[in-house]
């Protein structure tokens, strides 16, 4: 079953798949600021556009430009900066 979530008044949007594999989204996010909390470990590839990315354990910005890929921690916050619309793939590890 696909789901679909928005954020930020719809600025972020994302399919969810679940499989006997585990979790993925697929999504975008039109140029903006936007914080995110974690539960679950997350490895996201950036497919088009860019991300500018805060992770609290580096404590600097880092951007991450298509076919680039970042782990983000369980628990944890993760913001990012958008100057352009910009196409991920979210996997999530239990």
């Amino acid at each position: 079953m696909v789901e679909v979530n928005e954020y930020f008044e719809g600025k972020v949007k994302s399919f969810v798949v679940n499989s006997e594999v585990g979790k993925k989204t697929v999504g975008v996010m039109e140029p903006g600021e936007y914080e995110f909390d974690t539960t679950l470990k997350e490895i996201m590839t950036v497919i088009s556009g860019e991300l500018s990315v805060f992770l609290e354990d580096c404590n600097e910005w880092e951007d991450f430009g298509s076919g680039s890929s970042f782990d983000v921690p369980a628990n944890s916050k993760l913001k990012v900066k958008v100057s352009q619309d910009t196409a991920y793939i979210c996997e999530y590890e239990q």
